[in-house]
């Protein structure tokens, strides 16, 4: 089993890598790049503040953050007023981030159904699931051994004093799902 795992994080590395060249291609094609198309798509629904969109796409606020500066510069975002916290702006899009955001997802449709091509839409929904409970479990392993390390640190682990870094304690391994 940890051998496949090992494999099937190889082959997602692989195409996250295939995907992101299309996607640079893509959004490229429209003067834009991968970050400022998904960055721009995390918007397009509600205007949400530089550190929710951050969150949101997985990556650090500072990379964000400059990105959201470049499209408010580009006039494709604008900072709005946030009624939450007056130090947090929102970035929203602009008619104009809108039409340049459009463009891009027509050009990906057509990409997908072309990459799509040949593989059947329940095998599609399938690895879909399948990805979405890898990445769940592999977040709640991750958690639950930066609580073990925490605790062996704080000498109130299982492990107290022997715990080394990486290792996996009892109390980690008990809060995994079977």
């Amino acid at each position: 089993m940890a051998e496949e795992l090992a494999l099937l994080v190889a082959d997602v590395f692989e195409a996250a890598g295939a995907l992101r060249r299309a996607g640079e291609a893509l959004a490229g094609a429209e003067g834009q790049t991968q970050a400022r198309w998904q960055l721009m798509s995390v918007v397009s629904e509600e205007s949400l503040p530089v550190a929710r969109a951050a969150r949101r796409l997985g990556v650090a606020r500072q990379g964000v953050q400059r990105i959201a500066n470049e499209l408010v510069r580009d006039g494709l975002a604008e900072f709005r007023d946030n009624p939450d916290h007056r130090t947090s702006s929102m970035l929203a899009l602009t008619p104009s981030g809108r039409r340049a955001l459009e463009a891009i997802t027509a050009r990906a449709e057509v990409a997908h159904r072309a990459m799509g091509e040949g593989i059947a839409q329940a095998d599609l929904a399938t690895l879909r699931a399948l990805l979405r409970r890898l990445t769940e479990q592999t977040d709640q392993w991750a958690e639950a051994e930066a609580e073990a390390e925490a605790e062996a640190e704080a000498g109130t682990g299982a492990e107290a004093g022997g715990a080394k870094r990486g290792s996996r304690s009892r109390a980690a391994t008990d809060r995994l799902p079977e």
